[in-house]
């Protein structure tokens, strides 16, 4: 199973070579913690951490 990468710009994870939120290519193996939102419009936890797409994030990339 490969190993899902974060994007250091806005956190996104993913298994390819460029991210599929904000189409950086400037990747991590380094992350921790995970989060998955579904409804960012009517998400608390989205609006505290700025994400305005449904996706798989990272709490934190390095």
């Amino acid at each position: 199973m490969p190993r899902e990468l974060a994007c250091k710009k806005c956190k996104a994870l993913t298994i390819g070579k460029v991210c599929p939120v904000c189409s950086s290519t400037d990747l991590t193996p380094h992350w921790t913690g995970m989060i998955l939102v579904f409804d960012p419009p009517n998400s608390h936890v989205a609006a505290t951490l700025d994400i305005h797409v449904p996706h798989k994030y990272a709490l934190k990339a390095s």
